[in-house]
């Protein structure tokens, strides 16, 4: 069997492992999630704890953290430091997750990780009081093996919900907090307002780390400042007066590590970001972004409105767990015409087409709308209408966004060189 078909193989069995049914565990009188944390606790302590042992960089927010996790993991490259982090999700394939310096995990190492954790895991099924871990808490330990094995000094972790009871949150040695922003998302699950949602992602502010957002409203600041306060941590607010709040946070973070200057200068502007706003042909001009809730499609639309097209041609497909009336309210006013479609991936459901076209219907009325259940067939289509001078923009959807950039760069290719692009930039670190 060849390494490819290993490799896909792997990354069905960590697949599978939401599929696999088991007893609740979680005890009646536990109304809180950090039954979560304590079952990965549980199944990390089976190997030894190989979270411990890094000096660990943990961002969280509503919106951002996965750019401001790739600035940081590129200006402590060229600082010199063995880098590893963590994001979620991936764009296209899995690997995409877990990097050290400036390649992602190999298939080898990712298919053998994955085979070592297998007996592990069903230690954790069979004698777990906490049940089997979820496919997220799996892949973060395997992460953590990774980083382990190639001695990494520096750990950057992207949250993947909240804050307090993410499985990122069983980390220890924590020298950076930082919180993008807060907004509405994910309410099912940390709360209705913006301030249960700060609260929750205050969480992974630790005794004695260095605390700092970019958020400027001051009732979510003073939870922030009240949770410092509380662990011993020291609390810096950056206003984001250049409008990129990413950059300044991720800038303000590097130099709260005593960075020099030229070194962050160099770090931001060599950071490429795949789905990030990426630009995957020029002409006609394509644009794949990520943007999954109503504050990142709001930014979004903002960035798009800065440049110069005839007209802009909307491929939109968005999760079924999404506010997608207030999503889609954020991104239409720029569209010309919208194909409303939906992503293959199997783990997570699509909106509903018919609602979507009903809600744009309301929204803009005149607007025209297709309906493709195909998302290639939506691609196909867009790209065959696109004229000299016209934009279009995949979005809505990471997932999208990923499964349609490999059109332009494609699963082998990422498999083969381990980066998301052709040309790799810097240096790998030697600290």
């Amino acid at each position: 069997m060849n390494t490819f078909r290993k490799y896909q193989r792997a990354v069905d069995f960590l697949e599978s492992i939401n599929n696999m049914t088991s007893k609740n565990y979680m005890k009646k009188d536990k109304i809180d999630r950090s039954y979560y944390v304590d079952r990965l606790r549980y199944f990390l302590k089976l190997m030894d704890n190989p979270q411990d042992g890094f000096k660990i960089i943990h961002i969280t927010g509503t919106g951002g953290k996965g750019t401001v996790t790739n600035y940081l993991h590129k200006i402590l490259l060229v600082a010199g430091y063995r880098v590893g982090s963590y994001f979620s999700p991936h764009s296209t394939t899995s690997i995409e997750r877990i990097k050290v310096n400036d390649i992602y995990i190999s298939q080898k190492d990712f298919i053998e990780l994955v085979d070592h954790i297998k007996p592990h895991l069903k230690k954790a099924i069979m004698k777990s009081p906490y049940g089997c871990p979820s496919y997220y808490e799996v892949f973060l330990t395997l992460a953590f093996l990774y980083f382990k094995k190639k001695n990494c000094n520096y750990i950057v972790l992207e949250a993947g919900l909240g804050g307090a009871y993410d499985a990122t949150n069983v980390v220890k040695n924590t020298k950076l907090a930082l919180i993008t922003n807060v907004g509405y998302d994910h309410m099912d699950v940390l709360g209705n307002t913006l301030s249960l949602i700060a609260k929750d992602k205050s969480g992974i502010i630790k005794k004695n780390s260095t605390f700092i957002t970019t958020e400027t409203r001051p009732k979510l600041l003073e939870i922030f400042k009240k949770k410092c306060a509380k662990m011993g941590a020291k609390y810096i607010f950056l206003k984001p007066e250049d409008g990129n709040s990413n950059k300044i946070l991720a800038h303000g973070a590097a130099a709260a590590l005593g960075i020099k200057e030229k070194v962050i200068k160099k770090g931001l502007t060599e950071t490429t970001l795949p789905c990030r706003l990426e630009s995957v042909q020029k002409e006609p001009l394509v644009i794949i972004d990520g943007a999954h809730n109503p504050p990142k499609l709001e930014y979004l639309r903002k960035k798009i409105e800065k440049k110069k097209y005839k007209r802009l041609i909307l491929v939109f497909a968005i999760a079924a767990n999404k506010d997608y009336r207030k999503c889609l309210k954020s991104i239409l006013p720029i569209a010309d015409k919208i194909y409303i479609t939906r992503f293959l991936k199997q783990t997570r459901k699509s909106a509903n087409l018919r609602e979507l076209r009903e809600i744009a219907r309301t929204q803009r009325s005149k607007l025209p709308i297709v309906i493709h259940i195909d998302p290639w067939k939506a691609l196909k289509d867009a790209l065959n209408e696109l004229e000299k001078g016209d934009l279009l923009l995949i979005t809505g959807s990471f997932f999208l966004a990923g499964e349609l950039r490999t059109k332009w760069t494609n699963e082998e290719a990422i498999l083969k060189t381990r980066r998301s692009f052709k040309k790799p930039n810097g240096k790998n670190g030697k600290k």
